[in-house]
């Protein structure tokens, strides 16, 4: 039973933030527009430029963000069979 419990957590830490993220989290972009690297950030601090208004897992048709109220921004990754697509809406 450890074994298992171990795996889980090595998967777990493995995984990056843009699949971790749920609705209503706010992200930051250290990266560029060309290669992004998404960090979740605390929505009340100064970092946080974008907010997730929808997240899609299990897939990397970033068309599905063009029927989410309020999406400035499609954001997709895959890789892993760890897909996911996030809608997000520039914070002002």
């Amino acid at each position: 039973m450890l074994a298992i419990i171990i795996g889980v957590v090595k998967w777990q830490l493995g995984k990056t933030d843009a699949e971790t993220t749920s609705k209503g989290s706010c992200m930051h972009n250290s990266g560029s527009q060309a290669d992004p690297k998404l960090k979740t950030v605390d929505c009340s601090s100064s970092d946080a430029q974008y907010k997730v208004v929808e997240k899609f897992d299990d897939t990397s048709d970033d068309s599905k963000c063009k029927t989410v109220a309020d999406a400035d921004i499609a954001y997709y990754q895959t890789g892993d069979n760890h897909d996911v697509v996030l809608c997000l809406k520039t914070v002002k």
